[in-house]
């Protein structure tokens, strides 16, 4: 399935998607797309079967904004450094363990919200990343097989960051990851039984429609599996929460000076095959 929530930010209704397409309110099935129902297995079985059958009112997508696909996020984990052409690009030895980092979850928008340029900021970057939804609460997991199960579906991110804050201003990554709007995320959660192999999933991002990465999960360094067991042995992993897997080269940071960070009034596009695209106009804040 493909399930994405529609209406003004913080007053989001669930949809989906049927076979041909269609946008279908399933507000009568469920009361969101949270955490709580993708650990009900029944709850998401009379929604696939309501999505199914066809009767569900239809919804105008031109006249409705899309919000981020996951209501209550817990929080956003993020790997960092998780592709080989990425780290090569910044000059930085592939890790031997994945680098873990986390953003707020009020750093969460919807797929074409606008992205606010920070005040002061000169380094705001790009990152287009495979986005994980958690579907059951993982701890201690052993085995790639037990993290699979715990997927409850994928969608398209974009983790913003601004690289002198990031890097330069001191502590952790935190400073230069969590700015107002810096993780949009959708347009849809896709289920994964639509999503067979989720290291074979090409990545592009535009500035402006020039083509800036271009690359493939099949270079993660760091495979979904072994990320989602690698984390539930620091941190429990609940449903809903989300993680983004890292970016592929193509980032500003890692281009010759002088290196194209965003500005206001630049257009992004981004996609992932199979999990839709996004669309953001760069603001001032």
């Amino acid at each position: 399935m493909k399930l994405l929530r529609v209406g003004p930010p913080g007053a989001e209704r669930p949809a989906a998607l049927d076979t041909d397409g269609v946008l279908r309110d399933v507000a009568a099935v469920t009361s969101d797309i949270d955490g709580a129902l993708l650990a009900d297995d029944a709850a998401l079985a009379r929604v696939r079967a309501a999505v199914d059958g066809g009767g569900l009112p239809r919804l105008d997508p031109g006249a409705l904004r899309i919000g981020p696909p996951v209501g209550r996020v817990g929080k956003v984990v993020c790997i960092g450094l998780n592709y080989h052409d990425h780290a090569r690009e910044t000059g930085a030895a592939v890790p031997a363990e994945p680098i873990v980092f986390l953003k707020a979850a009020d750093t969460v928008v919807g797929p074409d919200d606008p992205v606010l340029v920070p005040r002061g900021s000169t380094r705001t970057d790009w990152e287009v990343e495979l986005a994980v939804v958690v579907g059951r609460t993982a701890r201690y997991l052993e085995t790639d097989a037990q993290a699979r199960a715990c997927v409850g579906g994928y969608a398209v991110a974009h983790d913003v960051s601004e690289r002198e804050w990031q890097l330069e201003r001191g502590g952790t990554w935190d400073k230069g990851k969590n700015c107002e709007t810096f993780s949009p995320l959708g347009p849809w959660l896709v289920t994964p039984d639509e999503v067979p192999d989720p290291q074979a999933l090409g990545l592009r991002l535009r500035v402006d429609g020039r083509l800036m990465q271009d690359g493939t999960t099949a270079d993660q360094i760091f495979p979904v599996a072994e990320v989602l067991r690698y984390l539930s042995g620091f941190m429990v992993l609940r449903p809903g929460d989300v993680v983004l897997t890292g970016t592929p080269a193509g980032v500003a940071m890692g281009r010759p000076e002088p290196k194209p960070y965003l500005r206001p009034g630049h257009v992004v596009d981004l996609e992932i095959d199979g999990l839709g695209r996004q669309r953001q106009v760069l603001t001032a804040a």
